[in-house]
This record gives structure tokens, C-alpha cells and sequence, in this order.
């Protein structure tokens, strides 16, 4: 795994090339507990990562912090396997998994997955 970390001013955008899974979690925490405490908005970039499994859903759904900064998290460049997770999750939890502080930019209509067609 890869993991690169751009700050801009009050903004973070961390970009990891690889899958995120239990084994990879403890260095993406690593990744965000390194970011300084003027950085209120964190930009997840998963163009690069093809699989998450439920420790993806810990790193991107945190619980409120104890101490610490409050940011502001977005994920952009979902791939299909990352993406179904997320749905899933928000299907199942709606309001532990809110995709639409997660992911602003998609209208909620595209959250909601496409019922199977009936015989």
C-alpha cells in the first residue's frame, strides 16, 4: 500500500494505492492522526483502490472523536467493489452510514441501488 497525503490550507486529500482491509487500517489511521489540527476537511481519493472490506467502513465512519479535530470527510473516485460496500452498509444502517455527508456531490437518487427485475 501506498498512502500520499496533501495538505492545502485547511484541506487534506489522502490518496492510497491499494486495498483497505484490517491489515491496512492501522497505517490509514496513522495517515489521518498525522494530519495537524487546523485541517477541518479530509478528502479520501480511492481511484486507486479496488476493494474495501468492513474496515473501511471504520475508517471512513468513525466515531465521534473524543478529543481531537472535527473534519469534515468526503471519499471521491469510488470504484464498483468499494462503492457496493458503502451502499450496502447504508442500506442496512442508514443513519450509522449517512452517504450523503460522505459523498455530497452524488445526488441521493444514485445512492439507492437498482431493484432486480421481477420475472
Amino acid at each position: 500500500m501506498n498512502i500520499t497525503t496533501v495538505i492545502d490550507g485547511t484541506s487534506a486529500r489522502i490518496t492510497l494505492r491499494g486495498d483497505i482491509d484490517f491489515d491496512t487500517l492501522p497505517p490509514l489511521r496513522a495517515a489521518t492522526d498525522a494530519l495537524p489540527a487546523h485541517v477541518t476537511d479530509l478528502l479520501w481519493d480511492l481511484n486507486h483502490t479496488s476493494f474495501m472490506d468492513v474496515a473501511g467502513l471504520h475508517l471512513l465512519f468513525p466515531p465521534a472523536p473524543v478529543s481531537g479535530p472535527d473534519r469534515r470527510t468526503t471519499v471521491t473516485g469510488l470504484r464498483r467493489q468499494p462503492r457496493r460496500l458503502l451502499l450496502l452498509a447504508a442500506d442496512v444502517h442508514p443513519d450509522t452510514f449517512d452517504l450523503a455527508r460522505l459523498l455530497p456531490d452524488m445526488p441521493p437518487t444514485d445512492f439507492q441501488q437498482a431493484a432486480p427485475e421481477q420475472p
